[in-house]
């Protein structure tokens, strides 16, 4: 790896702004100020730019079966992610019933091994909780893996109960894991999926109906109270309105270590796009799905105050024409998810930031800082210091742009935001010192990505408001 100088640009993290030049060598960074002649070191001159520590997306699904198909794949989304400034991810392993999590870890790496342009680590799914899987836990976290998700929804599928629930965070707690939760009622939502079904409503808005607030209201609340009688901290995912928020907020109020992110969908989309004629509604149909606009400004709030602490895309993108068309005559069957990996920095940049909403500082903490503390692999990743990977995005905040699917480098065949109008965007990324992006262009490999251990006993077992 060769040295490389930065100059000139405007160093940003979640606390500080300040000019300052830096120093990279051996794929870290080893030097932070104003620097003298530099004998053998590649110049780059940030003149004008931001200088932000690669985000850490933590909430990704690349190559994941579901519905009988499978997301885009790691070869191309994690590109995409690179250009747009994202150079880790956190990816969701699912385990197969009967498989151990040994397994499931290495079928996910072996996924990811030469086709990843930047940095992963994984949290596993866990779907078959059985004795010999309980032991098994703390030989994943050994294997650096200290993130595992429960799904309340999914009936049949995916979806766990309450003891089993309960189990995992008693188990979780003695080896210093954080268990993440996608919180919505499967039971209930099941049963109003017959009942819409039965009723000839088969249209990709009846997807939200099915999924109303208070089913994910309660499954949050259901969530928080379960870690709290097993003393253990947990982790909401994918927070779309602010009455599941209230409950978070509620529950941090009183100490209680509850952690939580949203996505950009819930902050810029509503369910208003369900209801796009000729099946165009399908392309939208995630879990929790959209809801009304007035919830936009409630989670808003909770990034505020600080009920919510990170900011994920929850990417899990499929092509309309060849994959959501699967639910073409029962929404159920629709594949959930969307894309939007390729351009949550400078959305949020853009509506967030630029809009007065929250500061620069905060963006870089919602999106970089937190998610690397929470999911065990700060400092090394999520910021700009002395022996942190040079994981770095030189940002244009001048740059102005048009987000279409023409010109898109994510795999499916449609945007989330076509058309919407952002400015900034990552002119340079450099992937622990080794330049992948230059002048917008993707110019590193598929195998530069590595596996990145995380840590035990992460930001989540310290105490609220510390």
């Amino acid at each position: 790896m060769s040295k490389k100088w930065i100059k000139n640009g405007i160093i940003v993290t979640s606390s500080d702004t300040y000019q300052a030049d830096l120093l990279i060598d051996g794929g870290e960074i080893i030097g932070i100020g104003k620097m003298p002649d530099i004998d053998n070191a590649e110049v780059i001159d940030a003149s004008g730019l931001y200088v932000f520590p690669g985000a850490v997306d933590e909430h990704t699904h690349m190559s994941m079966p579901f519905n009988g198909t499978e997301s885009m794949p790691w070869e191309s989304e994690t590109v995409a992610a690179a250009v747009g400034g994202t150079t880790t991810i956190v990816d969701f392993a699912l385990q197969a019933r009967g498989s151990s999590l040994t397994d499931t870890i290495r079928k996910w790496q072996t996924r990811a091994e030469g086709n990843t342009a930047i940095d992963y680590n994984l949290h596993v799914a866990i779907t078959d909780l059985t004795n010999d899987i309980m032991e098994e836990i703390s030989t994943a976290v050994k294997l650096g893996v200290s993130t595992f998700k429960l799904f309340m929804a999914y009936k049949g599928e995916l979806m766990v109960d309450d003891s089993t629930m309960f189990r995992m965070l008693q188990k979780a707690k003695e080896v210093g894991a954080l268990v993440m939760v996608h919180a919505e009622n499967g039971d209930i939502i099941s049963l109003l999926q017959q009942q819409l079904l039965s009723e000839g409503k088969t249209e990709p808005y009846y997807h939200a109906v099915s999924r109303p607030i208070d089913i994910e209201t309660e499954a949050t609340h259901r969530a928080i109270k379960l870690a709290k009688a097993a003393g253990s901290p947990i982790f909401i995912v994918h927070v779309s309105s602010g009455e599941p928020a209230e409950e978070i907020r509620r529950a941090r109020a009183s100490g209680q270590p509850v952690f939580a992110e949203t996505c950009p969908q819930y902050l810029f989309l509503d369910e208003s796009y369900l209801a796009l004629p000729d099946f165009e509604g399908a392309k939208y149909v995630c879990s929790p799905p959209l809801r009304e606009k007035s919830q936009h400004e409630q989670l808003w709030n909770a990034i505020t105050d600080g009920t919510l602490q990170a900011i994920g895309t929850d990417h899990c993108s499929f092509d309309f024409k060849n994959q959501k068309y699967l639910g073409r005559n029962d929404f159920s069957k629709i594949p959930n998810g969307g894309n939007g990996i390729e351009h949550w920095i400078p959305l949020l940049y853009t509506y967030g930031v630029k809009a007065g909403k929250i500061s620069l500082n905060r963006f870089i903490e919602l999106i970089s800082a937190n998610p690397a503390k929470f999911m065990g692999l700060y400092p090394r990743k999520g910021t700009i210091a002395v022996g942190s990977d040079a994981d770095l995005v030189l940002f244009d905040p001048k740059v102005e742009q048009t987000i279409t699917a023409s010109s898109q480098l994510q795999g499916s065949d449609y945007n989330f935001y076509e058309g919407w109008q952002v400015q900034g965007a990552a002119r340079h990324v450099l992937l622990r010192g080794e330049v992948i992006v230059k002048n917008g262009t993707y110019v590193g490999s598929r195998t530069q990505g590595q596996f990145i251990h995380a840590k035990p006993f992460g930001a989540a077992f310290q105490k609220v408001g510390e």
